[in-house]
């Protein structure tokens, strides 16, 4: 039985600088950017790929959706990967932490019916057919958005080799990058989600305390473990996430709740934290004020090389929010 039955809002900041972090295969993998606003935004499925690849590479944790090479150099599909538990869901609700915290479609094999419901059997065997089942997971994430317009930027290098067996020409190289941009992501722990769905019962039994502790490290170690050419420059900077003593309370759009504040300084020319501040004003007048006695706990992890400001001043979690239970997250003490 599962010992985690909180609902939960998330709110996570972090920033990237001379990199590309979400890049669009359909456009020359440029950075997302919504024309109309000018700002940067990044799919809910990086997030999640993010916190997949930390909880399998430094956690340890078994993951479904993940590149597993056959020997023939060729890549598994959903219906190999599931045959690799058998093709049974209990065995990938049970083994995967990212089913548990996500949920997906999984391929499996199901007993056939008949129209009135009943199985049909043949040699005293259930009959089955290739199906799948589509599992929701308490743990979703809004697309994340920069908090200010961004600079979309071309790059052009050379590359190491030449561009033919003949040529004494290398090869160039294009890339397009943000000069700077901090997103902010809001999600939810939705301990009811699925709760009519057929699967939704084997999910929420095997949902731990663990996981969402793990989901947790997975958000801001797994950002700044992103070691790779064009993720380098990517730095957790905030995570809160608010525990409700109501099951069904929803504050929503935490992340349209904080602002970026640059002072004169244009917010498309900021480069570094050291550029602007982030106002918790609004956050702290809806959470703490009009929702503060329905919140159990606040708990935080925050790079004070990012100041926040309450009331024009500079500002920590625990003071900005004192009348609520603060604690850090274990994993970044205060």
């Amino acid at each position: 039985m599962s010992d985690y039955n909180t609902r939960s809002e998330l709110l996570f900041l972090y920033d990237v600088k001379d990199a590309n972090p979400n890049g669009d295969p359909l456009d020359e993998n440029k950075p997302r950017i919504d024309e109309a606003s000018g700002r940067n935004f990044v799919t809910d499925v990086r997030l999640k790929r993010t916190i997949r690849d930390f909880l399998y590479k430094h956690k340890g944790r078994e993951i479904f959706v993940r590149r597993i090479e056959k020997a023939d150099g060729n890549i598994q599909d959903a219906k190999e990967r599931a045959q690799d538990f058998e093709t049974k869901a209990e065995r990938i609700i049970g083994e995967c932490i990212d089913i548990r915290l996500f949920g997906g479609t999984i391929p499996t094999e199901v007993e056939k019916v008949d129209k009135n419901g009943k199985v049909k059997m043949k040699g005293g065997k259930p009959q089955t057919e290739t199906g799948s089942i589509t599992l929701t997971g308490p743990v979703q994430f809004k697309i994340g958005r920069s908090l200010h317009p961004v600079e979309l930027r071309f790059i052009r290098g050379t590359g190491a080799f030449a561009s033919g067996s003949t040529s004494k020409q290398r090869t160039f190289r294009d890339e397009y990058i943000l000069p700077y941009s901090l997103v902010a992501f809001h999600g939810i722990v939705n301990q009811v989600s699925g709760r009519f769905s057929d699967y939704y019962k084997k999910v929420a039994d095997n949902l731990k305390k663990e996981d969402i502790d793990l989901l947790l490290e997975g958000i801001w170690h797994g950002t700044g473990n992103l070691i790779s050419r064009s993720k380098m420059g990517q730095l957790p900077r905030l995570l809160l996430k608010l525990d409700y003593k109501d099951e069904h309370l929803f504050i929503g759009d935490l992340d349209h709740l904080v602002e970026l504040d640059a002072g004169e300084k244009p917010p498309v020319e900021v480069r570094s934290p050291e550029d602007y501040t982030v106002k918790l004003d609004r956050l702290v007048e809806l959470v703490q004020g009009r929702f503060g006695s329905k919140i159990d706990k606040l708990r935080y992890a925050h790079d004070d090389r990012v100041i926040l400001t309450l009331n024009g001043e500079p500002t920590t979690i625990p003071e900005a929010f004192s009348d609520l239970n603060v604690e850090p997250l274990p994993f970044h003490p205060a």
